[in-house]
């Protein structure tokens, strides 16, 4: 796995371990719940904080977006684990000029691949591609 998808995965967690715990966004950004070979990799961790931090700094953007592109869908219906891939890539989506769209999408589907259901990828992959279509 290259740096930047460990890193997508790490912020992926994060932002997950944020909205079920009452933890803080300070706590959360030291890392301390990875393994020492995943915290010796700084350009992996700092991609991780860029993509955790701007979306809690961002949430109610991030959300909102979410939101409006939901079809046939509730917000407060979606999994858990599909909500924190869609934050970490709307904030990518929206923030992350350098980062292309493409880029951003491919990965949160196999990161749904791996961590979300069965349907998880094709759901995550058609809110995306909806946000990507009315911000380009």
């Amino acid at each position: 796995m290259g740096a930047r998808r460990s890193g997508r995965v790490i912020a992926f967690q994060t932002v997950f371990s944020w909205e079920a715990n009452e933890i803080s966004t300070e706590d959360l950004l030291k890392f301390e719940w990875l393994d020492s070979q995943r915290q010796n990799s700084q350009n992996v961790v700092d991609f991780a904080r860029l993509l955790a931090s701007g979306t809690v700094e961002n949430i109610e953007v991030v959300d909102k977006t979410i939101k409006e592109n939901l079809v046939n869908w509730k917000f407060n219906r979606l999994s858990k684990v599909d909500l924190a891939i869609l934050r970490i890539s709307v904030y990518s989506l929206l923030y992350r000029e350098e980062i292309p769209h493409t880029v951003t999408i491919d990965e949160a589907v196999d990161i749904a691949k791996s961590y979300g259901s069965d349907e998880s990828y094709k759901f995550v992959n058609g809110v995306l591609d909806s946000i990507r279509k009315k911000n380009e």
